[in-house]
């Protein structure tokens, strides 16, 4: 998914965190939404200016973070 279609960052709209384009909607918070364990038609109807493309979006932006900013390495091993 091209996210860059969704997510933007501007310093003159929240900071500069990176939002849902068109919202003050922060990545941060929906993330936080599906962590908690929202279900994805929930937080759609808590944000109806989110659309599910959206919200994809926001999962994919995280991933591809996740990759630049964690190397494999550092992460803890399980016995």
């Amino acid at each position: 998914m091209n996210y860059l279609k969704y997510i933007v960052r501007d310093p003159k709209i929240c900071g500069g965190e990176p939002v849902v384009k068109g919202t003050r909607v922060t990545v941060r918070t929906l993330l936080a939404s599906l962590a908690e364990g929202s279900a994805v038609q929930s937080i759609l109807k808590d944000f109806p200016t989110v659309s599910e493309d959206a919200l994809r979006a926001v999962i994919a932006f995280a991933a591809i973070s996740a990759v630049e900013d964690l190397p494999v390495s550092s992460l803890p091993r399980f016995q």
